[in-house]
């Protein structure tokens, strides 16, 4: 039995011409969004984890750009924000413990950009689908990192780094399920 993949289709970032300088110019406008993003940022009482417009970011990014241009945009964001660039949450830079989840929004951005690129954004349901994804590749790296900083067991690293964020994930995922498919509308009358 063989594994059927749909056939690539193009994401929005591909109705923008001029092709190296387009996708040079699209990672790096995608990495100064997300850390434009970071600096809103709520903290949550008993976390060492803020709530961020990254996340948010980061998966808009992907189904932007697609999974290429989306990774490297985080991977730059990541690179960036770890040698200096003070974009991180707060303006912050370096290696805070919360990293992990910048690190998992580089597996995010591909993740989320591969599915939108066979169509994963054009309808609320499947950006549903797709955004949750994309979250929970986030919190797969996000999660171990914040055990292996902190020496937190796995229960206390979900309840400090996960639960408390769910509420605003799905907000999240609400708004780019709104976003995403109207954009496609757009490009469509176009």
């Amino acid at each position: 039995m063989t594994l059927a993949l749909a056939p690539r289709r193009t994401v929005l970032a591909d109705f923008v011409p001029g092709a190296v300088a387009r996708d040079l110019a699209l990672v790096v406008a995608g990495a100064a969004f997300t850390g434009l993003a970071a600096q809103v940022a709520l903290p949550i009482p008993g976390s060492p984890v803020p709530l961020t417009g990254q996340t948010f970011a980061a998966l808009l990014v992907g189904a932007s750009l697609g999974w290429q241009r989306g990774a490297t945009s985080m991977l730059l964001y990541l690179i960036a924000g770890v040698a200096g660039v003070p974009w991180f949450q707060g303006g912050s830079s370096g290696v805070p413990v919360s990293l992990g989840y910048v690190v998992g929004f580089v597996f995010a951005g591909a993740l989320v950009g591969y599915l939108a690129g066979r169509g994963g954004d054009r309808t609320p349901l499947r950006t549903l689908g797709t955004m949750a994804l994309g979250n929970l590749a986030i919190y797969s790296i996000g999660v171990p990192w914040l055990m292996a900083m902190t020496g937190m067991s796995f229960g206390k690293a979900l309840a400090v780094g996960v639960l408390p964020f769910l509420i605003g994930d799905a907000l999240k995922i609400a708004l780019a399920a709104g976003v995403l498919p109207g954009a496609w509308a757009l490009v469509r009358r176009r």
